[in-house]
């Protein structure tokens, strides 16, 4: 099986998509590429050589779209990572799980050869019984308290079955870890730029970080090499909670975990905090991915290290005068 030529991404117009898509672009290997996305992307957006198509991924026409431009590869990125306020459970669960059933179910009646999945590192789950590194033949057990991590677990349950019964589709599969990047705005970021970071006493919350671009690199190399897997996208090493704060120049606020509980619990109740007691979890059992298969087996090496990312971002939003390291005061001796 040859590289991809004709190249259909869901979620085109979301952080990653339009990255992919540039890249795809300026990579001029690719014969077709169409950008699906449920929003309809401004004509001054759009990129020359490149199809855009307004589609949900949940649409029954989704199979003929991929006959129409004679589609050979697929890569599905259509998640909701952040939900809106407005969002449910019930919702996110038809674009994460039935969204890409609809998907698989397309590419196996278009004939598609292979399919690159946007999974994430969540599938793994936050449990304190998570090994030190986890590597991808751990167990897949997403908290069902996490909708995300829930979703990502149904639905690489889902991909197993397909390689049951619908093995002529090949998947490669990236777990991917904390993304961070110079225009990067999500959970973690937003932690990052509060006045101290919060931890959880006994805890040391290690984070690995990939940096956008290595994303869209690992996800161009799968598209060349047709490599079937599931890989660990993460850079080289881990950053504990500890270690970060201090690059951000913020104080650490250590807290016992049945006290941060019963605030959560609180607030939640009170309408003062959109997350429950249950996101204790997300800070105190983060997966820590090992990338040695994405190295050794898919033959992609992440440009930037865990702590390259870090150091990166924090550079960045120097640069773009939205710094999310803390102030030095200047002390001034009394005249």
């Amino acid at each position: 099986m040859s590289g991809a030529k004709r190249v259909l991404v869901t979620g085109a117009d979301g952080f990653l998509g339009r990255g992919l898509i540039e890249a795809l672009n300026n990579a001029g290997t690719f014969d077709a590429i169409v950008a699906a996305d449920v929003r309809s992307v401004p004509a001054d957006r759009r990129l020359q050589h490149v199809h855009y198509q307004t589609l949900d991924v949940r649409d029954q026409g989704l199979a003929k779209v991929l006959t129409t431009h004679e589609i050979d590869t697929v890569v599905h990125l259509a998640s909701i990572v952040t939900p809106g306020k407005d969002s449910n459970r019930e919702f996110e669960y038809s674009v994460d799980v039935l969204g890409t059933r609809n998907v698989l179910d397309a590419c196996v009646q278009a004939g598609v050869q292979q399919i690159v999945i946007s999974s994430s590192g969540a599938a793994y789950g936050y449990y304190p019984d998570n090994p030190e590194w986890i590597v991808e033949s751990d167990a897949i057990r997403g908290n069902e308290a996490f909708a995300y991590s829930h979703h990502k677990r149904l639905v690489e349950e889902m991909l197993a079955d397909y390689r049951q019964h619908s093995p002529q589709l090949s998947q490669t599969i990236l777990r991917i870890g904390t993304i961070l990047g110079e225009k990067v705005d999500n959970q973690i970021t937003a932690l990052f730029e509060k006045p101290r970071l919060l931890a959880i006493r006994g805890s040391e919350s290690p984070f690995v970080f990939i940096w956008d671009t290595d994303v869209t690199g690992a996800i161009l190399h799968a598209l060349h090499t047709r490599q079937a897997g599931c890989f660990n996208l993460a850079g080289d090493g881990a950053l504990p909670l500890r270690e970060i704060a201090a690059r951000l120049g913020k104080p650490l606020l250590t807290l016992p975990a049945g006290l941060l509980k019963a605030a959560l619990k609180i607030a939640h109740a009170l309408g003062l905090s959109r997350y429950g007691p249950e996101q204790l979890d997300f800070l105190r059992y983060r997966p820590v991915l090992l990338n040695t298969a994405l190295k050794k087996k898919l033959g992609y090496t992440p440009a930037k290290t865990s702590s390259d990312a870090l150091n990166d971002f924090i550079a960045a939003r120097a640069a773009q005068g939205k710094p999310v390291t803390a102030k030095k005061v200047t002390h001034r001796r009394p005249a």
